[in-house]
């Protein structure tokens, strides 16, 4: 029996158009001026010191700032880059400049499971404050109250089986009644090592993985048939 889902952003709950085309390039248009004004903030510090860490050597703000950008365009998954990139996105969503991208099946059917008492997290390489922002900033209000948890880069790698080991341990389930979703092959392996349910959200031309069942839609996820 499920008692637990953790689901992916990208590709699965959200459309990759939506973070590729809309949420990145915003990023990086305002990466720059946004370091610049906020250099002597105390939570934009802690950042430039986090990317200080990672390059080995002590770099001016205009370094950090070309680094950031390049990181942006190699998609690297780099933790002060996720967290500085949901500080930008923040300002935009108030601004509103956009508004988060969710499928409509995703949200009845997340809204069904909270109902039925199921607990629900969210994992993603985007920042635990950037995932708030996309289901609290959604197409259908605020969503952030469906989910029990968030998890980022800082609970570990996703295609790193420790990492979902470390979520299984903080839902307080066994691992057979936890079911990850994800568009991802590698995330899904690396759940499925760590004894998770997995499925597959083949929604736009992904690779199969065929060591678990495959949907394109929420809706048609049968929690009854799994386990």
């Amino acid at each position: 029996m499920i008692k637990a889902i953790v689901t992916d952003i990208e590709g699965t709950t959200s459309s990759l158009s939506f973070v590729k085309d809309v949420l990145f390039p915003y990023a990086r248009q305002h990466m720059a001026d946004y370091v610049r004004k906020n250099a002597d903030a105390t939570e934009v510090q802690v950042q430039l010191e986090e990317v200080r860490k990672i390059a080995g050597k002590a770099l001016n703000v205009e370094a950090i700032i070309s680094l950031l950008i390049q990181w942006i365009d190699e998609d690297q998954k780099v933790t002060p880059l996720k967290t500085l990139q949901g500080y930008i996105w923040q300002a935009g969503y108030k601004a509103g400049d956009f508004s988060g991208h969710v499928y409509r099946d995703a949200v009845d059917k997340l809204r069904e499971w909270h109902a039925q008492g199921i607990k629900l997290y969210v994992f993603s390489s985007g920042s635990v404050k950037a995932q708030k922002l996309i289901f609290g900033h959604s197409d259908f209000g605020d969503l952030t109250t469906l989910f029990n948890g968030y998890f980022d880069t800082r609970i570990g790698n996703k295609r790193d089986p420790d990492a979902y080991q470390h979520i299984i341990e903080e839902t307080g389930c066994a691992a057979i009644e936890v079911l990850f979703l994800s568009d991802i092959v590698e995330e899904l392996q690396a759940a499925d090592e760590a004894g998770m349910q997995t499925i597959q959200l083949v929604r736009e031309g992904q690779a199969a993985w065929h060591g678990c069942p495959q949907v394109n839609s929420f809706e048609l996820i049968d929690l009854d048939t799994i386990g």
